[in-house]
């Protein structure tokens, strides 16, 4: 079976999480820091803050910003649900935003509607799908003026590259971007996040919530009876001083995720590469085309989604999916609109105003894309994709 995704773990990889594992520090230690700082270099950000989850990384930046009670958030709805969980996490209003038909990323045009109509947005998360980082620049001219936060959800796009070439998570027009270290991602520590920003108060902040809510770094104490003794500060003594949450990578995810990195760009390559060979191929398929058309930022290419018009053939994209299954080849989809999850939909979201998202999830067809995946295993993807679709044409 080829499957959509998968990690590559080398031999150096295995190594470093053994001798990791050979250490008395498995938690709380300073490979984490060492993990921290070299994302952190490696993106161009002054902070990073390892998290047990992209989705607690998204959380915790929504809890940093102290946004008013009951604000409202844009977002994609064309995304894992963890983009709005995290708004509704921190008892805010997720708002849905429709895609740009070319990128499946938010309409920025759309976006400046809705805040200048909605006086209670006070943040938005775009989510750079596929690894395809959104217009930022624009997005911040639009946001900025008005005291907008932005948390950019980059779960997609550790090592994509923006316009301007800086890279994806620089936080140059953003507070923070949030990163996912799952094993389908760019490179992978099992599970786990990265959260990186310029702000130290919101760096301090992060850390806090984190672990807990303790004071962290050169916090101060709030009390300064129960702190000192005689003058000196009691060993033992630490304050909660927030509510915070359990939120911590260990030092052997840590440990993977630096030998990960060394990588890093050479995935990124690798993706590219195959990413180039399906272009190609498809130029000459009936009804399909890919789902994002070529800009000039760079990409992580998390994924390979494709557009396929099921009114033009015979089957359904099920029935597509399935028939692929049985030549030994795995497909997703990514997304379905968050807003017709039951759960969602309980809550009163709809879809009335989210044409361009619902008109590319009744196409949307996600390949097998991955470092690894090798030239004999994408042309069986591409020559048994031209013959199902070929044979199944009106």
């Amino acid at each position: 079976m080829i499957p959509y995704g998968r990690q590559k773990i080398n031999f150096f990889d295995v190594i470093n999480v053994i001798k990791q594992l050979s250490f008395n520090s498995l938690t709380q230690g300073s490979k984490i820091s060492e993990f921290e700082d070299q994302v952190a270099r490696y993106v161009g950000a002054k902070y990073a803050v390892a998290v047990s989850s992209a989705t607690a990384g998204l959380h915790l930046a929504v809890q940093a910003l102290e946004l008013p009670t009951s604000s409202d958030v844009i977002t994609s709805p064309i995304s894992f649900v963890a983009s709005s969980n995290s708004v509704l996490y921190s008892g805010h209003n997720p708002i849905f935003i429709d895609i740009d038909r070319n990128t499946i990323n938010l309409d920025i045009s759309q976006v400046e509607q809705e805040i200048t109509s909605n006086r209670n947005v006070k943040a938005v998360i775009p989510v750079h799908f596929s690894g395809l980082p959104c217009d930022m620049s624009l997005l911040n001219k639009t946001c900025s003026p008005r005291g907008i936060k932005i948390i950019e959800d980059a779960a997609h796009a550790l090592g994509a590259s923006y316009s301007n070439g800086k890279k994806v998570g620089s936080c140059e027009n953003s507070d923070m971007t949030v990163f996912s270290f799952h094993p389908v991602k760019s490179i992978t520590t099992g599970e786990g996040g990265m959260i990186t920003t310029n702000s130290e108060s919101l760096y301090k902040k992060l850390l806090r919530l984190r672990s807990h809510g303790i004071n962290k770094l050169n916090d101060p104490f709030e009390s300064q009876v129960q702190s000192m003794t005689g003058g000196l500060v009691n060993p033992w003594y630490y304050e909660m001083q927030e509510l915070g949450f359990n939120y911590r990578l260990t030092e052997i995810q840590a440990a993977l995720g630096i030998s990960q990195l060394t990588r890093l760009d050479k995935f990124i390559q690798r993706r590219e590469l195959r990413v180039a060979r399906y272009q190609k191929a498809l130029m000459n398929l009936p009804y399909i085309k890919p789902a994002q058309a070529h800009i000039s930022a760079s990409s992580a290419n998390h994924i390979f989604a494709i557009r396929i018009d099921f009114t033009k053939i015979k089957i359904s994209r099920a029935e597509l999916m399935v028939l692929l299954r049985k030549h030994g080849i795995g497909s997703q989809v990514h997304y379905m609109p968050i807003p017709l999850h039951p759960f969602y939909k309980r809550l009163g979201f709809n879809v009335e105003n989210l044409p361009e998202s619902m008109s590319y999830y009744h196409e949307a067809l996600t390949l097998p894309l991955y470092p690894y995946l090798k030239i004999s295993e994408q042309r069986k993807v591409i020559d048994t994709l031209r013959y199902l679709i070929g044979s199944l044409s009106s």
